[in-house]
C-alpha cells in the first residue's frame, strides 16, 4: 500500500472519530485559521493530535511539529502526516535555536507532548531524562511567556504523579511523593513548572495527566508501551512475556480518547490552572489484554512471565476522569477491543516501518529480538 493510502486511513479514523464525538461549533471556530505548535509531534499521541488538529485548523491555520526524532530508531518521521497545513521541523526543545525557529510560525498555543520517554529508559539515563524532561521543559515555557502563547497544555502523568500507592480510583487532589523513576519524578517536576509560569508570568497552562495509552501510531520497542510490544510479538506467533503475575491493572486509554481531551483542554477557558486524569476510567487485567491480543491476531502461543522491574510498583492503576468530565466535557468513547483492532491494522498496514524502527537491542529477554515475521 502506498503512503498516501497508509495516511488515508489515519485520516479516516480521526475523521470517524470527529462524527461520534461531535465538536461543539464553538471548539470548530475557536482552532479555525490558528498557528498551534506540537513539540513531540512525531510520537503517537502527538502524530494523532497533529492529524486531528489539522483538520480543525483548515487550510488557513498551521500545525508546526517540533521533534528531535530521539525516539525512532531510524530517525525519519514517517509517522508525521505529510499535509499541507504541517510544517515539521527537526529540533530540540533543549535548544534556542531550534525554538526560535519554531516560534517564527508565530503559535498561538502549544501542546507539549515532548518527552524522554519511558519509566525504564529515565532508569537507565536519568541524566538524560532531566535535561530534556525538566531544563527543555523550563526552556519552552520561558519562550511560551514571552511569546504571550494563548494556551500551553502540558502531557503529564497520571503513573507518575500518583506514585505508588494511591486509593483507586485515583483522583487529582492526591499526590504522591513516592516515586520510583527519574520519568516519574521529572513528570511531578514538570506540573510544579507549569503552575510556577502560570502564577508567576500568567501563562495560561493545563497539566493533562494521561494514563496507558494505545492505538495506532505507536511502534514497539525495549521501552515502549505494552499493547504495542505484545501486538508486535503476537503478530510474529511469539509468546507474550508478562511481567508479575498478570494480574496487575492498568487504565489503558485509547490514543484519539486522548486527544479529544487534548484539543478541549486547548479551548476550555476553565481548564486554564488545572490538573485532570485524562484516561478511560477502567481498570484492566495485564492478562486479559494478553488473551485479547491473542485472540484478535489468532496466537496461540502461551504467556511467558517475567519479574517485574524494580521501579515498577503498581500493583494496580484506575483513574477517575469525574473532574476532566466537569471541566471540559470529556468523554472517552473507544471500546477496548475495538481501539485494539485499529491498533492491529494499523500494524499490518505499517509492517516495513514498524519493524525498521522498532528497538529491541542486544542483551535483553531473547523473548523479545525476534523479529516481526514480514
Amino acid at each position: 500500500m502506498e503512503g498516501s493510502d497508509k495516511q488515508l486511513f489515519r485520516t479516516n479514523l480521526v475523521d470517524k472519530y470527529f462524527g461520534l464525538i461531535s465538536f461543539s461549533e464553538h471548539i470548530r471556530k475557536y482552532y479555525e485559521g490558528r498557528a498551534v505548535l506540537i513539540t513531540g509531534g512525531a510520537g503517537a499521541i502527538g502524530s494523532n493530535l497533529t492529524i486531528a488538529l489539522s483538520l480543525l485548523v483548515g487550510k488557513t491555520g498551521k500545525i508546526i511539529v517540533l521533534d528531535n526524532l530521539s525516539a525512532v530508531k531510524d530517525r525519519i518521521p514517517w509517522n508525521v502526516p505529510e499535509f499541507e497545513n504541517v510544517l515539521f521541523v527537526e529540533g530540540d526543545i533543549r535548544k534556542e535555536a531550534d525554538l526560535k525557529r519554531v516560534f517564527k510560525e508565530k503559535p498561538t498555543i502549544v501542546f507539549h507532548l515532548a518527552a524522554f520517554f519511558a519509566n525504564q529508559r529515565s532508569v537507565d539515563y536519568p541524566e538524560a531524562s532531566a535535561f530534556t524532561d525538566v531544563i527543555g521543559l523550563i526552556r519552552l515555557l520561558e519562550i511560551c511567556s514571552l511569546a504571550k502563547i494563548e494556551k500551553f497544555v502540558y502531557a503529564s502523568s497520571g503513573c507518575a504523579i500518583y506514585g505508588s500507592y494511591p486509593d483507586l480510583p485515583v483522583k487529582e487532589d492526591f499526590v504522591s511523593l513516592k516515586l520510583t523513576s527519574p520519568y516519574q519524578i521529572n513528570k511531578m517536576t514538570g506540573e510544579m513548572y507549569c503552575n510556577f509560569f502560570y502564577h508567576q508570568h500568567e501563562l495560561p497552562s493545563v497539566n493533562c495527566r494521561f494514563f496507558n495509552s494505545y492505538g495506532p501510531g505507536e511502534v514497539s520497542g525495549q521501552y515502549r508501551n505494552v499493547i504495542p510490544n505484545f501486538i508486535y510479538w503476537s503478530l510474529a506467533n511469539q509468546s507474550l512475556p508478562i511481567t508479575g503475575t498478570g494480574e496487575e491493572t492498568r487504565d489503558f486509554t485509547y490514543v484519539l480518547d486522548l486527544v479529544q481531551g487534548l484539543v478541549k483542554s486547548g479551548y476550555y477557558a476553565q481548564a486554564v490552572g488545572n490538573n485532570f486524569n485524562l484516561a478511560a476510567g477502567k481498570e484492566q487485567k495485564i492478562k486479559e489484554i494478553g488473551d485479547l491480543v491473542n485472540e484478535l491476531t489468532g496466537n496461540d502461543a502461551p504467556h511467558v512471565h517475567r519479574h517485574k522491574r524494580k521501579w515498577d510498583t503498581k500493583s494496580r492503576m484506575w483513574a477517575s476522569i469525574d473532574k476532566a468530565r466537569e471541566l471540559i466535557d470529556y468523554n472517552p468513547i473507544v471500546d477496548l477491543k475495538d481501539g485494539v483492532k485499529d491498533n492491529i491494522t494499523w500494524f499490518k498496514l505499517y509492517r516495513d516501518e514498524i519493524v525498521r524502527s522498532s528497538d529491541f537491542p542486544p542483551g535483553i529477554s531473547a523473548a523479545l529480538t525476534n523479529k516481526l515475521n514480514r
